[in-house]
């Protein structure tokens, strides 16, 4: 059993390697488990492209408490635009906003997006979108929680001690550029109750086109290629859907892969005629990310509204250190007009 100190000491080292990657140019952006409920953080031509007018999505991570914590906010806002002057055609238009905080040296990184998309329908089950991205970063580091070498006096950490250490961590803001392109592809039966709809989607994304300058060292911030898909699979004279997705992400030398499957059943369908009845449905689910960690995920949906609840069970090897403690994570999304209402124009993409 590791005793205090052994803890302490590989706690301490986790934070170091956290700094030193950052400092050299490696550090990965932020990701969350429920990647789905962050389109624009996956792809910009997604923004605008679900069923409903205006979506709204807010999420909080919170990993890796027991050695170094990391904390992650994010608000993401977008909609269609000119659907109803435009012909086969309209613009999405998105508001992406983050902050993330990490570790002792509290490393704050704080980002606003803007998404803008084009969106084409080719016929009733097939769409394409191309999407270009436009952001402000400002990243900077608190030294002041950091302990020193030279602070140990035999017996332990003695916060007295000098450092003895020049703070170099300064504040620096860049730009961001990023884009990409997605299909979508939808085909639902007339009969409600046979339930052997199939939607899809999946799409390609390079951020980071311009390289920036991250500071702490000027390294340059490595492009990030990303590659998803979605699928919603109803099983037929059922009420399950099965809902499968892949994220695979490449980041210079390092890369993530991450993978799982959602069963969604309908509680309670839509009232077809009077729509006094919302649609209520739960779903439970696993995601694995390759070499890392197992992610049970739950959410409840209820008409405009829908909660998602994941948990990060870590099996890297970083587990000797964080006790297989991984990340906790909550979403909230709220859609306007109801997604699920029945009857929505043919503008109007199937949900995953």
């Amino acid at each position: 059993m590791k005793t205090i100190l052994e803890l302490h000491i590989l706690r301490k080292a986790f934070t170091l390697f956290c700094i030193l990657l950052f400092c050299n140019g490696y550090a990965q952006d932020i990701h969350f488990s429920q990647f789905n409920q962050v389109p624009q953080l996956v792809n910009p031509s997604l923004a605008g492209v679900f069923r409903g007018d205006f979506r709204a999505i807010l999420n909080y991570r919170n990993q890796w408490v027991n050695i170094a914590p990391y904390k992650t906010y994010s608000l993401g806002i977008d909609g269609g635009l000119f659907k109803k002057k435009l012909t086969d055609k309209y613009l999405g238009a998105g508001l992406f906003v983050f902050q993330d905080v990490a570790g002792d040296s509290r490393l704050r990184t704080t980002q606003v997006n803007l998404s803008l998309s084009s969106v084409i329908i080719l016929n009733k089950q097939h769409s394409i979108s191309a999407g270009l991205q436009g952001g402000f970063a400002q990243r900077s580091m608190d030294d002041s929680g950091l302990e020193w070498g030279i602070q140990y006096d035999g017996a332990g950490y003695a916060s007295q001690i000098g450092a003895g250490e020049s703070s170099v961590f300064e504040n620096y803001a860049f730009g961001d550029f990023s884009m990409g392109v997605s299909w979508s592809y939808g085909k639902t039966s007339t009969n409600m109750s046979s339930n052997d709809h199939f939607v899809a989607n999946a799409g390609l994304a390079l951020f980071h086109l311009n390289t920036p300058k991250q500071g702490l060292g000027h390294d340059r911030l490595h492009r990030e290629f990303i590659a998803h898909a979605g699928f919603k699979i109803g099983v037929k004279s059922t009420t399950l859907s099965l809902m499968p997705s892949l994220l695979y992400l490449q980041q210079g030398p390092l890369n993530e892969i991450s993978t799982g499957l959602m069963v969604r059943h309908t509680i309670k369908e839509e009232s077809k005629y009077t729509g006094l009845l919302k649609e209520t449905a739960i779903l439970l689910g696993v995601y694995y990310r390759v070499g890392d960690a197992i992610i049970p995920s739950f959410m409840f949906e209820m008409a405009n509204y829908a909660v998602g609840i994941s948990y990060d069970i870590n099996i890297s090897s970083l587990t000797e250190a964080s006790e297989g403690a991984g990340g906790f994570e909550i979403s909230f999304r709220y859609i306007t007009p109801n997604p699920f209402k029945r009857g929505l124009g043919s503008k109007y993409t199937p949900m995953l």
